[in-house]
Protein backbone atom coordinates (compact mmCIF):
# COMPACT_ATOMS: atom_id res chain seq x y z
CA UNK A 1 0.00 0.00 0.00
CA UNK A 2 1.71 3.50 -0.71
CA UNK A 3 1.09 6.08 1.33
CA UNK A 4 1.26 9.57 -0.62
CA UNK A 5 1.99 12.99 1.82
CA UNK A 6 1.44 15.48 -1.19
CA UNK A 7 -1.04 16.09 -3.95
CA UNK A 8 1.30 15.59 -6.34
CA UNK A 9 2.52 12.07 -5.05
CA UNK A 10 -0.71 10.82 -4.43
CA UNK A 11 -2.07 11.33 -8.49
CA UNK A 12 1.05 9.71 -9.60
CA UNK A 13 0.24 6.86 -7.48
CA UNK A 14 -3.38 6.57 -8.49
CA UNK A 15 -2.34 7.16 -12.03
CA UNK A 16 -1.89 3.33 -12.44
CA UNK A 17 -4.25 1.95 -10.34
CA UNK A 18 -7.10 -0.40 -11.88
CA UNK A 19 -10.37 1.37 -12.21
CA UNK A 20 -13.39 0.84 -11.40
CA UNK A 21 -11.19 3.42 -8.48
CA UNK A 22 -13.50 2.96 -4.89
CA UNK A 23 -12.60 6.07 -2.25
CA UNK A 24 -13.07 6.36 1.33
CA UNK A 25 -12.25 9.65 3.05
CA UNK A 26 -11.80 9.64 6.83
CA UNK A 27 -10.04 11.33 9.40
CA UNK A 28 -8.47 8.69 11.10
CA UNK A 29 -9.06 7.27 14.38
CA UNK A 30 -10.54 4.24 13.09
CA UNK A 31 -12.97 1.56 13.64
CA UNK A 32 -15.30 -0.74 12.01
CA UNK A 33 -17.56 1.63 10.42
CA UNK A 34 -14.69 3.02 8.27
CA UNK A 35 -13.04 -0.24 7.66
CA UNK A 36 -16.67 -1.62 7.05
CA UNK A 37 -16.89 1.16 3.34
CA UNK A 38 -13.59 -0.08 2.47
CA UNK A 39 -14.73 -3.49 2.68
CA UNK A 40 -17.55 -2.23 0.26
CA UNK A 41 -15.19 -0.57 -1.66
CA UNK A 42 -13.38 -3.72 -2.30
CA UNK A 43 -16.42 -5.62 -3.06
CA UNK A 44 -17.41 -3.23 -5.86
CA UNK A 45 -14.37 -1.80 -7.56
CA UNK A 46 -10.98 -3.32 -8.69
CA UNK A 47 -8.51 -0.52 -6.46
CA UNK A 48 -9.45 1.27 -3.40
CA UNK A 49 -8.26 4.44 -2.09
CA UNK A 50 -8.70 6.23 1.43
CA UNK A 51 -7.67 9.06 2.97
CA UNK A 52 -6.50 9.87 6.06
CA UNK A 53 -6.87 14.08 6.85
CA UNK A 54 -8.33 15.69 10.12
CA UNK A 55 -9.54 18.52 8.55
CA UNK A 56 -9.65 22.04 10.02
CA UNK A 57 -12.56 23.62 7.97
CA UNK A 58 -15.02 21.62 9.61
CA UNK A 59 -14.44 22.25 13.02
CA UNK A 60 -16.29 25.03 14.60
CA UNK A 61 -15.68 27.75 17.46
CA UNK A 62 -14.97 25.96 20.68
CA UNK A 63 -14.15 22.67 19.18
CA UNK A 64 -10.67 21.89 19.49
CA UNK A 65 -9.31 20.39 16.58
CA UNK A 66 -6.28 19.06 18.59
CA UNK A 67 -8.29 17.00 20.68
CA UNK A 68 -9.28 14.60 17.77
CA UNK A 69 -8.08 11.15 18.19
CA UNK A 70 -5.21 10.29 15.95
CA UNK A 71 -4.27 6.42 15.36
CA UNK A 72 -0.88 4.96 14.45
CA UNK A 73 -2.79 1.81 13.50
CA UNK A 74 -4.70 3.50 11.16
CA UNK A 75 -2.65 2.84 8.03
CA UNK A 76 -1.75 -0.70 9.44
CA UNK A 77 -5.61 -1.14 9.23
CA UNK A 78 -6.34 -0.10 5.57
CA UNK A 79 -3.75 -2.14 4.31
CA UNK A 80 -5.28 -5.27 6.17
CA UNK A 81 -8.25 -4.63 4.34
CA UNK A 82 -6.99 -4.42 1.22
CA UNK A 83 -6.78 -0.20 0.69
CA UNK A 84 -4.06 -0.12 -2.41
CA UNK A 85 -3.01 3.94 -1.54
CA UNK A 86 -3.79 6.45 1.37
CA UNK A 87 -3.39 10.00 1.21
CA UNK A 88 -2.76 11.47 3.99
CA UNK A 89 -1.59 15.21 3.62
CA UNK A 90 -1.26 18.15 5.89
CA UNK A 91 -3.16 21.20 6.77
CA UNK A 92 -0.67 23.08 5.15
CA UNK A 93 -0.72 21.32 1.37
CA UNK A 94 -4.91 21.17 1.68
CA UNK A 95 -5.11 24.61 2.51
CA UNK A 96 -1.53 26.64 1.60
CA UNK A 97 -1.13 29.96 1.96
CA UNK A 98 -3.35 32.16 0.57
CA UNK A 99 -6.11 29.69 -0.36
CA UNK A 100 -9.44 31.73 -0.48
CA UNK A 101 -11.84 29.28 -2.23
CA UNK A 102 -15.06 27.93 0.24
CA UNK A 103 -17.95 25.58 -0.79
CA UNK A 104 -21.23 27.26 0.95
CA UNK A 105 -24.45 24.57 1.17
CA UNK A 106 -28.10 26.85 1.77
CA UNK A 107 -30.94 25.90 2.34
CA UNK A 108 -33.36 23.50 4.79
CA UNK A 109 -30.93 20.69 3.65
CA UNK A 110 -28.12 22.40 6.65
CA UNK A 111 -30.36 24.84 8.36
CA UNK A 112 -30.84 22.71 11.53
CA UNK A 113 -29.94 19.75 13.35
CA UNK A 114 -26.22 18.98 12.93
CA UNK A 115 -26.27 22.02 10.89
CA UNK A 116 -27.48 24.21 13.31
CA UNK A 117 -25.38 22.38 16.45
CA UNK A 118 -22.43 22.98 14.43
CA UNK A 119 -22.44 26.64 12.56
CA UNK A 120 -20.14 26.22 9.12
CA UNK A 121 -19.31 22.41 9.77
CA UNK A 122 -20.92 21.01 6.40
CA UNK A 123 -19.56 23.94 4.23
CA UNK A 124 -15.88 22.60 5.54
CA UNK A 125 -16.47 18.85 4.66
CA UNK A 126 -17.99 20.06 1.59
CA UNK A 127 -14.89 22.27 0.93
CA UNK A 128 -12.25 19.00 1.69
CA UNK A 129 -14.41 16.22 0.12
CA UNK A 130 -14.59 17.91 -3.15
CA UNK A 131 -10.77 18.94 -2.80
CA UNK A 132 -10.27 15.20 -1.94
CA UNK A 133 -12.63 13.93 -4.99
CA UNK A 134 -10.66 16.78 -7.39
CA UNK A 135 -7.47 14.85 -6.25
CA UNK A 136 -7.76 11.46 -5.69
CA UNK A 137 -10.75 11.43 -9.16
CA UNK A 138 -12.42 8.08 -8.32
CA UNK A 139 -15.29 6.35 -10.15
CA UNK A 140 -17.15 5.46 -6.57
CA UNK A 141 -17.72 7.61 -3.58
CA UNK A 142 -18.50 5.22 -0.08
CA UNK A 143 -19.97 7.48 2.47
CA UNK A 144 -21.43 6.07 5.67
CA UNK A 145 -25.32 6.32 6.31
CA UNK A 146 -24.37 7.15 10.17
CA UNK A 147 -24.10 10.67 9.46
CA UNK A 148 -26.97 10.91 7.60
CA UNK A 149 -27.12 14.70 7.09
CA UNK A 150 -23.73 14.87 6.04
CA UNK A 151 -24.99 12.02 3.21
CA UNK A 152 -27.46 14.03 2.39
CA UNK A 153 -25.33 17.24 2.20
CA UNK A 154 -22.47 15.42 -0.01
CA UNK A 155 -24.44 13.68 -2.54
CA UNK A 156 -25.99 17.27 -3.14
CA UNK A 157 -22.46 18.52 -3.91
CA UNK A 158 -22.07 15.45 -5.96
CA UNK A 159 -24.93 16.61 -7.79
CA UNK A 160 -25.10 20.71 -8.07
CA UNK A 161 -21.04 20.53 -8.74
CA UNK A 162 -21.62 17.74 -11.59
CA UNK A 163 -19.04 16.07 -10.22
CA UNK A 164 -17.73 13.12 -12.16
CA UNK A 165 -18.72 10.04 -8.85
CA UNK A 166 -21.01 8.13 -7.58
CA UNK A 167 -22.00 8.11 -4.12
CA UNK A 168 -22.30 4.73 -2.70
CA UNK A 169 -24.15 4.84 0.87
CA UNK A 170 -23.30 1.99 3.07
CA UNK A 171 -25.43 0.59 6.06
CA UNK A 172 -24.26 1.99 9.93
CA UNK A 173 -22.23 -1.02 11.51
CA UNK A 174 -23.21 -1.41 15.30
CA UNK A 175 -21.48 -2.86 18.53
CA UNK A 176 -23.40 -6.16 19.84
CA UNK A 177 -25.83 -3.87 21.96
CA UNK A 178 -26.79 -1.85 18.80
CA UNK A 179 -24.53 0.93 19.85
CA UNK A 180 -23.37 3.09 16.70
CA UNK A 181 -19.53 2.76 15.80
CA UNK A 182 -18.69 6.17 15.97
CA UNK A 183 -14.64 7.13 17.05
CA UNK A 184 -16.29 9.47 19.54
CA UNK A 185 -17.21 5.66 21.40
CA UNK A 186 -13.77 6.33 22.97
CA UNK A 187 -14.40 9.18 25.70
CA UNK A 188 -17.51 7.12 27.17
CA UNK A 189 -17.25 6.11 30.81
CA UNK A 190 -17.81 2.44 31.94
CA UNK A 191 -21.53 3.77 32.94
CA UNK A 192 -21.90 5.72 30.07
CA UNK A 193 -21.24 3.23 27.42
CA UNK A 194 -23.60 0.48 29.54
CA UNK A 195 -26.72 3.59 28.86
CA UNK A 196 -25.39 4.58 25.18
CA UNK A 197 -26.72 1.81 23.54
CA UNK A 198 -30.60 3.10 24.63
CA UNK A 199 -29.96 5.61 21.81
CA UNK A 200 -30.84 3.67 19.79
CA UNK A 201 -33.14 1.00 21.58
CA UNK A 202 -35.16 4.20 21.66
CA UNK A 203 -34.87 5.01 18.16
CA UNK A 204 -36.47 1.65 17.74
CA UNK A 205 -39.60 1.80 19.76
CA UNK A 206 -40.12 4.88 17.27
CA UNK A 207 -40.23 2.78 14.34
CA UNK A 208 -42.33 0.22 16.51
CA UNK A 209 -44.69 3.24 16.90
CA UNK A 210 -44.62 4.44 13.17
CA UNK A 211 -45.64 0.73 12.46
CA UNK A 212 -48.48 1.35 14.31
CA UNK A 213 -52.42 1.90 12.23
CA UNK A 214 -52.75 5.35 11.84
CA UNK A 215 -49.88 7.01 13.91
CA UNK A 216 -48.17 10.30 12.99
CA UNK A 217 -44.83 11.68 13.34
CA UNK A 218 -45.97 12.94 16.65
CA UNK A 219 -46.56 9.43 18.17
CA UNK A 220 -43.08 8.69 17.00
CA UNK A 221 -41.43 11.55 18.32
CA UNK A 222 -43.14 10.92 21.89
CA UNK A 223 -42.21 7.22 21.68
CA UNK A 224 -38.68 7.84 21.06
CA UNK A 225 -38.67 10.72 23.80
CA UNK A 226 -39.79 8.61 26.15
CA UNK A 227 -37.81 5.50 25.90
CA UNK A 228 -35.12 7.76 26.68
CA UNK A 229 -36.06 8.96 30.22
CA UNK A 230 -36.14 6.58 33.14
CA UNK A 231 -38.01 7.19 36.60
CA UNK A 232 -36.45 9.05 39.38
CA UNK A 233 -34.92 7.00 42.10
CA UNK A 234 -35.18 6.77 45.12
CA UNK A 235 -38.80 7.34 45.32
CA UNK A 236 -40.08 9.69 48.65
CA UNK A 237 -42.54 8.37 50.35
CA UNK A 238 -45.79 10.63 48.04
CA UNK A 239 -44.20 9.34 44.85
CA UNK A 240 -43.69 5.59 45.90
CA UNK A 241 -47.85 5.72 46.82
CA UNK A 242 -48.61 7.39 43.77
CA UNK A 243 -46.53 5.03 41.66
CA UNK A 244 -48.13 2.24 43.61
CA UNK A 245 -51.69 3.46 42.69
CA UNK A 246 -50.35 3.22 38.92
CA UNK A 247 -49.11 7.02 38.20
CA UNK A 248 -46.09 7.48 36.90
CA UNK A 249 -43.21 9.14 38.39
CA UNK A 250 -41.63 11.70 37.53
CA UNK A 251 -38.77 11.41 35.13
CA UNK A 252 -35.05 12.29 35.13
CA UNK A 253 -33.92 12.62 31.53
CA UNK A 254 -30.46 10.11 31.23
CA UNK A 255 -29.33 11.67 27.97
CA UNK A 256 -29.48 15.52 27.66
CA UNK A 257 -31.85 15.73 24.15
CA UNK A 258 -30.28 17.80 21.19
CA UNK A 259 -33.36 16.86 18.71
CA UNK A 260 -35.23 13.94 18.10
CA UNK A 261 -36.87 14.06 14.45
CA UNK A 262 -38.39 12.54 11.40
CA UNK A 263 -36.82 14.36 7.92
CA UNK A 264 -37.38 13.37 4.29
CA UNK A 265 -33.61 11.21 4.26
CA UNK A 266 -32.51 13.38 0.87
CA UNK A 267 -33.03 16.76 2.17
CA UNK A 268 -33.47 17.13 5.80
CA UNK A 269 -36.77 18.70 5.66
CA UNK A 270 -38.99 18.16 8.56
CA UNK A 271 -41.83 15.62 7.65
CA UNK A 272 -45.85 15.65 9.20
CA UNK A 273 -46.52 12.60 7.40
CA UNK A 274 -44.90 9.49 7.17
CA UNK A 275 -43.56 7.81 3.79
CA UNK A 276 -41.23 5.71 2.01
CA UNK A 277 -37.96 8.29 2.88
CA UNK A 278 -38.65 9.12 6.23
CA UNK A 279 -35.91 8.99 8.35
CA UNK A 280 -36.51 9.28 11.80
CA UNK A 281 -32.82 11.03 13.40
CA UNK A 282 -31.63 12.23 17.18
CA UNK A 283 -28.87 13.41 18.88
CA UNK A 284 -28.02 13.57 22.60
CA UNK A 285 -25.70 13.92 25.23
CA UNK A 286 -24.02 11.62 27.58
CA UNK A 287 -22.13 13.55 29.72
CA UNK A 288 -19.75 15.80 27.15
CA UNK A 289 -20.21 13.10 24.77
CA UNK A 290 -22.59 13.85 22.09
CA UNK A 291 -24.14 11.11 20.06
CA UNK A 292 -26.11 10.29 16.91
CA UNK A 293 -28.10 8.09 15.38
CA UNK A 294 -30.85 7.35 13.06
CA UNK A 295 -33.20 4.80 11.85
CA UNK A 296 -35.31 4.67 8.77
CA UNK A 297 -38.71 4.04 9.11
CA UNK A 298 -39.75 2.75 5.71
CA UNK A 299 -39.72 -1.02 6.12
CA UNK A 300 -38.22 -1.16 2.52
CA UNK A 301 -34.74 0.82 3.71
CA UNK A 302 -34.28 -1.14 7.11
CA UNK A 303 -31.11 -2.40 7.18
CA UNK A 304 -30.59 -6.12 7.48
CA UNK A 305 -28.76 -5.79 11.20
CA UNK A 306 -31.77 -4.10 12.70
CA UNK A 307 -33.10 -7.46 13.03
CA UNK A 308 -30.88 -8.61 15.70
CA UNK A 309 -31.50 -5.42 17.68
Amino acid sequence: MSVARTIAEARAALRSLPRPLGFVPTMGALHEGHLSLVDAAQARCASVAASVFVNPTQFGQGEDIDAYPRDDADFALLEARGAQAVFAPSPAEMYPDGFATGVTVRGPLVDAYEGAARPGHFDGVALVVAKLLGVVQPDVLFLGEKDAQQLAVLRRVVRDLDLPVEVAAVPTVREPDGLARSSRNRYLTVEQRAEAPDLYRALLAGRAAAGEPASAPKDVIVAVTSALVLPAFPLDEDERLAALRGEAPPAAPRFDIDYIAIVDADTFVPQTTLGPRSLLIAAASLGSTRLIDNVPLHPSAYPAEDATA
